[in-house]
């Protein structure tokens, strides 16, 4: 177990005297609930968690970090795969008690504060029927989501959650409260758009919106391993030309994986295709008749729910407290010997472990490549692979499992992959998200922002002319 690094009694009056917000160290009884994150695999030991209210008390906590060498670590909704919320000895600037979303119906826009989670900005929105893209877990950050790209149920109609984002106030590594949008600063908002944890604490942010609601139609259907390849053909040319209210998803999982026991016959894995159709309700069926070609499925299911309960449904599942890894890349295809060797590999997966092909296309390709830091818009497919388990002793063979799942499908990977999918932190991880382009372009950045490197609790890009990042 790392060892807490405790600050003096002289460093905690000076900062308790300058910071007018709350103050959790190891001697405090909600000390444990304040360092915990939503991975268990991550048991940090902060010296000390601050909860500032306003952007002031931010600047406060940095300053004080950079007085005292502290490593800084900023938590939202404290969902990072990495463990990134959280650190070991240093300072966690928490920032739960900026929580609120504000909604404008006639400008279409929110705002959410720094701490805001993506259940309120979701039924903030729809008490105007209106919508932003965002994830799918309501007790998930705004803050991350949107930083590293934010993929979700709407992104093929309405794009990714930067490309709705308007505006951001942040405070930076010199204590400055700085806004930046389009027009303000717009080359640090290139960047913020896709790896803005680098450049400082985003207090709130200016999200555009659309109308939408209040259903959110959802199919399933599963079918047995023997047809995992002839079911991604037709997927793969469904998705091509897919409507943009069409989102999809292609899975290999263990068998029974939330399903019919009979979908998989003697344990063997089965292969899951899922839609969420955003249109009205007599589209479905026309739009997604090219799914509905090729093998014969043993289970389907069909559903119209409220699009606030579509959002919350795995908010359990996905709940605090469990360990989780995973690792994705884009792709434009997978090969079918591939697909053979993932549905081996699937039969030996955990319980809460599975391999997934996401269609990406629609409204997040229309955005030019160039536009801001987030890499991959023309990708046709996100794959990825992830396991969920509870005891600390299966770490390494769940993590190995997702790898080996990975390194099967590395051969398709193109350029770019999404930060908030990569588990795994590094130079090499940080080049593959970006690019070789993008991250001298964010070098050059972070070399203006944050010469320091700060804010290196991240898929990290060290200022220009550092030997490393990450």
């Amino acid at each position: 177990m790392p060892k807490t690094t405790g600050l003096t009694r002289d460093q905690l009056r000076r900062l308790r005297d300058a910071f007018a917000g709350e103050i959790v160290t190891p001697r405090d009884d909600g000390y444990d609930e304040a360092r915990r994150l939503w991975n268990a695999m991550h048991d940090r030991r902060p010296a000390v968690v601050v909860r500032p209210g306003t952007s002031s008390e931010v600047a406060t906590a940095i300053r004080f970090a950079r007085e005292h060498d502290l490593e800084l670590a900023v938590r939202s909704g404290g969902h990072s795969a990495s463990g990134h919320s959280g650190t070991d000895g240093g300072l966690v600037v928490d920032l739960s008690r900026m929580r609120g979303v504000a909604v404008d119906p006639s400008a279409r826009t929110a705002r959410a504060n720094g701490g805001a989670l993506l259940g309120e900005l979701d039924v903030a929105a729809q008490a105007h029927g209106l919508v932003c893209p965002i994830g799918v877990i309501g007790h998930t950050g705004v803050a991350g989501l949107t930083l590293g790209g934010g993929v979700g149920r709407l992104q093929r109609r309405f794009g990714l959650t930067i490309d709705n984002l308007r505006a951001v106030e942040l405070v930076t590594a010199d204590g400055r409260l700085v806004r930046a949008s389009e027009t303000e600063e717009p080359e640090l908002f290139w960047g913020i758009r896709g790896a803005g944890w680098n450049f400082g604490i985003v207090t709130a942010f200016e999200l555009g919106l659309h109308p939408f609601g209040p259903e959110l139609h959802r199919g399933v259907r599963i079918y047995p391993a023997s047809a995992a390849r002839a079911v991604w053909e037709v997927f793969r040319e469904y998705a091509a030309d897919a409507p943009d209210r069409v989102s999809m998803i292609y899975s290999i999982a263990p068998g029974a994986h939330g399903a019919d026991a009979s979908a998989s016959a003697a344990g063997e894995p089965v292969v899951l295709v899922s839609f969420n159709h955003s249109g009205r309700a007599d589209e479905v069926e026309r739009d997604t008749a090219g799914l509905r070609q090729g093998p014969e499925p043993v289970s389907v299911t069909a559903v119209s729910q409220p699009y606030l309960e579509a959002q919350t449904a795995h908010d359990l599942v996905l709940g605090w407290g469990r360990r989780f890894f995973i690792a994705g890349l884009y792709a434009n295809d997978v090969r079918p010997e591939a697909i053979d060797e993932l549905v081996e590999h699937a039969a030996s997966a955990p319980a809460d472990g599975s391999f997934s092909v996401t269609a990406q296309g629609g409204a997040i390709a229309r955005v030019d490549e160039d536009a801001m830091a987030f890499a991959g818009r023309a990708a046709r497919f996100d794959l990825s692979a992830d396991a969920r388990w509870d005891d600390p002793a299966d770490d390494d063979r769940y993590r190995a499992w997702v790898r080996r799942a990975m390194e099967v499908v590395e051969p398709e990977a193109i350029e770019g992959r999404y930060v908030n999918e990569n588990a795994d932190a590094g130079p090499a991880e940080t080049r593959a998200i970006y690019g070789d382009a993008k991250v001298a372009r964010l070098a050059r950045l972070k070399r203006a922002w944050d010469p320091d490197n700060v804010f290196r609790l991240n898929h990290n890009v060290a200022p220009a002319g550092d030997d490393h990042s990450g």
